[in-house]
């Protein structure tokens, strides 16, 4: 399995103060694919630019349709590849976990008794992302801190040793935040409609 299988997972199992947005999970699944990428020389960063390197496969469909599109559009940076990559990639893996939701703008499936979860089609896969979230990996603890899943060490967790991981948590934050921003500028804007309508 693969950095982003075990973030769906921690998303859907590990209790958080909020509902994880799908948006935010689908920009960090973006990091997470692109963190697992450059760990394996399929990609390169020039900077904060992607460079195709090797296409390689991983065995994993995702994994492997992420590489296929990364590097490909000139010049494209990292915040570039979350927001492209990143359009409805949470629905993929939550199917791919077995917790598809009908399109449901939350997954809750945090809330939801043990026994009633879906078991994933290979077992394995949430004990291997239990073991890693148990862990404290930094790398999953970062990308899940982006979405709001806070770790116990969270505050005490060391920095990625690689600059190129700590590029991509960087921009997973800044467009989670970015995200947020608009989804806040959106809702006072309905509100402010809304208002103009009741009082005519």
């Amino acid at each position: 399995m693969t950095t982003a299988h075990d973030l769906t997972f921690v998303s859907l199992d590990v209790p958080s103060e909020y509902p994880v947005e799908r948006g935010d999970l689908s920009l960090a699944l973006a990091g997470a694919e692109l963190i697992d990428l450059l760990a394996a020389g399929t990609v390169a960063l020039d900077g904060l630019v992607l460079r195709p390197v090797s296409p390689g496969g991983s065995g994993d469909r995702l994994l492997d349709a992420a590489a296929s599109q990364a590097g490909q559009e000139p010049d494209e940076s990292v915040t570039d590849w979350l927001w492209r990559r990143g359009d409805g990639l949470a629905a993929q893996y939550l199917a791919a976990a077995g917790a598809d939701d009908g399109g449901r703008r939350r997954p809750l499936w945090n809330v939801r008794r043990a026994a009633d979860r879906p078991a994933p089609a290979d077992p394995s896969a949430r004990d291997r992302a239990t073991d890693r979230w148990a862990d404290g990996d930094p790398v999953l603890v970062g990308l899940a801190a982006a979405v709001g899943v806070r770790h116990e060490t969270a505050d005490q967790a060391a920095d990625p040793e690689d600059d190129r991981i700590a590029t991509v948590l960087a921009a997973v934050h800044d467009a989670v935040v970015e995200l947020a921003t608009t989804r806040q500028r959106r809702s006072i804007e309905e509100a402010a409609f809304d208002n103009v309508w009741r009082g005519m």
